[in-house]
């Protein structure tokens, strides 16, 4: 009897935790997915290179807003729309632009709600309805075939996304996701994790309806989306498609391989 008590005991305890570990996830998932730094909307950004503020207002609430990162006019060849990653804002992915503007493309970053300047709630429905805005505003400027959309991390979901529904010169993602369900379950595979989750990002689904080239860069060394989870994404990519390893290379310093930064520029220039 008192064993009985004492296994009883345990399987409440054991069934609390589960509960409230599994309410935490569902409550609390903006916190653990998404690391803004707001700023002011008074304070000006410097960074080392020519660049313009501009914001686009989705509603009432929600502004976008956008650094531009310039070429001069006599040698732009299109731009760059630049999906960033989870934390901070533009400041930290500034670093970045010169990759492209180097090769005579702009920059466009976008921060999305809570980052740096932009204002507004967080969705996954959300963050693809800027993407769109982004991309008609460079619609106005240029071409599909001088836009480039391009996808880092987080980003890489929303960039897939906007390539599945409109056309571009290429899609080009840096260390993506297989979908954000598929690395939930690796930690959270005791959970319903498709009921829990309010954000999807399913890049293997869009990936399927891009026509344009794609590229992809992953290190094998990532720790925070596994090599596998994103090497599944070649069982979508069509005929011509890319899928370039970089050995060692982990979740942030894929840039500083010489690899990434040659076939990035040979990406450009052609």
């Amino acid at each position: 009897m008192e064993n009985k008590k004492k296994v009883y005991r345990w399987a409440k305890i054991i069934i609390v935790c589960y509960c409230i570990i599994g309410s935490a996830l569902y409550y609390l998932q903006d916190k653990i997915l998404f690391h803004p730094k707001p700023i002011s909307a008074d304070n000006s950004y410097h960074f080392d290179q020519p660049f313009i503020e501009t914001a686009i207002s989705l509603d009432a609430e929600t502004k976008i807003n956008i650094v531009q990162f310039t070429v001069p006019d006599s040698l732009r060849k299109g731009v760059v729309l630049y999906f960033h990653g989870n934390k901070e804002n533009v400041n930290h992915y500034a670093q970045f632009a010169s990759g492209f503007t180097r090769n005579h493309y702009e920059v466009w970053m976008p921060d999305y709600p809570g980052y740096g300047k932009s204002t507004g709630v967080l969705s996954e429905q959300g963050l693809y309805d800027e993407a769109l805005q982004l991309y008609k505003l460079a619609r106005t400027k240029y071409s599909p075939s001088q836009i480039i959309i391009y996808g880092k991390s987080l980003g890489t979901g929303i960039a897939a996304q906007l390539a599945s529904v409109r056309d571009c010169r290429k899609l080009i993602l840096e260390t993506p996701y297989y979908s954000f369900t598929s690395l939930a379950r690796i930690v959270c595979w005791m959970y319903p994790v498709d009921l829990l989750l309010h954000y999807k990002f399913s890049t293997h689904d869009h990936l399927q309806k891009v026509t344009a080239p794609v590229t992809i860069f992953h290190g094998t060394a990532d720790g925070v989306i596994p090599y596998w989870n994103a090497a599944r994404l070649k069982n979508v990519l069509k005929t011509g498609d890319e899928f370039i390893t970089i050995d060692g290379g982990s979740h942030n310093d894929l840039n500083s391989f010489p690899l990434m930064q040659k076939k990035l520029d040979s990406l450009l220039q052609h």
